[in-house]
């Protein structure tokens, strides 16, 4: 197994696609976390609804934007 160094124009591409991942991961996370979680927000429900609707928006959200990520730096990975 050889090491190589990787040039900079490497590293920044690296540099760009981990952050496009992350940026895109939060934004799917808000997304999802708010339209679970949106109507506890909006209407008056019952305490239980409300606690259910946000643990569930936060795990979702969550389990999202880490496939998000995986898919992402995945897909990168295979393209080189």
């Amino acid at each position: 197994m050889t090491a190589r160094r990787r040039s900079q124009a490497e590293r920044d591409e690296i540099t760009v696609e981990i952050g496009y991942a992350l940026l895109s991961a939060c934004f799917l996370g808000a997304l999802v976390f708010a339209a679970i979680a949106g109507p506890a927000a909006v209407w008056n429900l019952p305490p239980a609804v409300e606690k259910f609707l946000l643990v569930a928006g936060a795990s979702v959200a969550g389990v999202l934007a880490v496939i998000r990520v995986i898919h992402v730096l995945r897909r990168h990975g295979q393209d080189r």
